[in-house]
């Protein structure tokens, strides 16, 4: 019997980590079809995107349910506690980035009448770079793999970086042609939600740290 009551926690564990990486792999996937429809000016994908939203948002709920679950029929104690109140607030970045997802779909709409302002070059690569952030973190999190944590933490400046130059060259544009402000500013919001697909990735990572080495390190990762 007792045997069994094991197993059942560890499949129920296992099927816990499965969910939060179907959530990830949901979110990564809105965060590249945001950046294709506005590359694209593909109105009906960003639509898509919006649309999603409510998938997400049922699975933070049902995850949260089952860690609530867990904790209250299973009484986890070590590290199984810190894996499920870390699923907790894990899932909560996973929807915000699906959040941010929504925000550039909704600019990429905005923006699919109007001429292109320029080549869409730093964007994607940001898009790029927060979405590995994104699927390490969630990569580390199920292998309580803090090196790898602590790799993802590291990326954020690249992406901070991408963030400044995309700003810097769209204020060059505002300042030569006072037409292109709308457009520009729109830009310069998708490189910001960006950034913060970026930040949450980096919470997960400093999360990730806390569970295998039992230290708080957010702010202060070194």
């Amino acid at each position: 019997m007792a045997e069994h009551l094991v197993a059942s926690y560890d499949a129920e564990l296992k099927d816990l980590k499965q969910r939060i990486l179907t959530m990830g792999g949901m979110v990564e996937q809105m965060i590249s079809d945001a950046i294709k429809s506005l590359v694209e000016r593909d109105s009906e994908l960003a639509a898509q995107v919006i649309a999603r939203d409510h998938e997400v948002n049922g699975l933070e709920m049902a995850i949260d349910d089952k860690c609530l679950e867990l904790l209250a029929l299973r009484q986890p104690a070590g590290k199984d506690l810190r894996f499920i109140t870390l699923a907790l607030k894990i899932v909560t970045d996973l929807e915000r980035i699906g959040d941010q997802a929504v925000n550039i779909a909704q600019r990429a709409l905005e923006l699919a009448p109007e001429p292109p302002l320029k080549p869409y070059v730093d964007l994607p690569r940001m898009a790029t770079r927060a979405q590995d952030m994104v699927r390490e973190s969630l990569d580390a999190f199920v292998a309580r793999d803090s090196a790898r944590a602590r790799a993802v933490c590291a990326r954020d400046s690249e992406v901070d970086a991408l963030k400044e130059q995309v700003f810097r060259e769209l204020l060059t544009y505002m300042m030569a042609d006072p037409t292109t402000i709308p457009r520009a500013i729109r830009l310069i919001l998708i490189s910001r939600f960006l950034e913060r697909v970026a930040d949450h990735a980096t919470n997960i990572a400093e999360m990730v740290v806390y569970l295998v080495e039992g230290r708080m390190v957010r702010h202060t990762l070194a």
